[in-house]
């Protein structure tokens, strides 16, 4: 739960880095999540959200 946003539940996401060559190895691309105090249940919380959700006024901060 530690790489998950808090909002939106964006989590990491699996896949292959493809060379050249074709070669295949696997690869983890994590969201971009921030640390950030927000008003979450009329009480001011640290937690941690994804730009997305900040940058569409998804949380409101504190």
């Amino acid at each position: 739960m530690s790489r998950t946003c808090e909002i939106c539940g964006k989590k990491p996401t699996t896949g292959n880095n493809v060379s050249h060559a074709h070669n295949k190895t696997r690869k983890v691309w994590y969201p971009n999540l921030q640390k950030v105090r927000a008003i979450h249940d009329g009480a001011v919380k640290t937690m941690k959200v994804c730009t997305r959700c900040i940058r569409s006024g998804a949380i409101q901060k504190g």
